[in-house]
């Protein structure tokens, strides 16, 4: 009985440090295709722009690195929201890279989805580094853990997760094909299942309930 109740931490531990990893080895490869299909047409503006887009999103898969391999010793409070999370990720960028382009030529307004996109990492990468070591990409609490309400977090609980949607909603927008709109659908709702996950363990951290009663989630006065 006793070596049946550790097993268990065990994997459920050993499943929430593989997947990231996993699950980003094959966003390199499906958004590092459609990079190379792009560039195979790259004669074509709309293409060449697409190519560079999609090898921006690689870029911010590399940005992301240290946090996704980043090993803790503090143990995952839970690893389904993770994997549900990352698999819409890349399902929604690899539909969108993957897919066809319904452009038929080159117009200036195809560059409003791209810095919606960038605009949408800048955002994510700055609540990171707004948090610091508090961030990681599993649910969580570290022995010392506490609130962060400057920065970026003055204005919204989660911007981490509001920029990943501003960033895939200018990605999807660009390439726009209507399954890679329905991953994006899938992947706003995967992130609210995990917001959700987060708060009841975020709840417990002294001061939190009343920072969460002072602000919205991702939209000031609607969520």
């Amino acid at each position: 009985m006793s070596a049946a109740k550790h097993s268990a931490p065990r994997g459920g531990t050993s499943l929430a440090v593989r997947a990231p990893r996993l699950l980003f080895l094959c966003a390199v490869a499906a958004v590092g295709t459609g990079t190379a299909v792009h560039l195979r047409d790259a004669g074509d503006p709309v293409h060449l722009v697409a190519a560079v887009l999609a090898a921006c999103y690689l870029g911010w898969l590399a940005v992301e690195i240290p946090v996704t391999f980043r090993t803790s010793t503090a143990p995952p409070s839970e690893s389904a929201t993770l994997v549900l999370y990352a698999t819409a990720r890349i399902a929604t960028a690899a539909a969108a890279v993957l897919g066809p382009l319904p452009w038929s030529g080159w117009s200036w307004p195809l560059l409003a989805p791209a810095l919606l996109f960038a605009g949408g990492v800048v955002l994510r990468q700055a609540a990171i580094h707004t948090l610091g070591r508090f961030y990681s990409h599993h649910v969580m609490r570290q022995q010392d853990h506490r609130i962060v309400t400057y920065g970026l977090y003055r204005f919204i609980r989660h911007p981490a997760y509001a920029g990943m949607l501003l960033a895939h909603a200018g990605f999807v927008a660009f390439f726009l094909n209507p399954l890679s709109v329905l991953l994006l659908v899938l992947l706003a709702a995967a992130i609210a299942f995990r917001i959700r996950t987060e708060e009841r363990m975020l709840m417990d951290i002294p001061g939190y309930p009343s920072y969460a009663a002072a602000h919205a989630r991702l939209v000031p006065g609607v969520w």
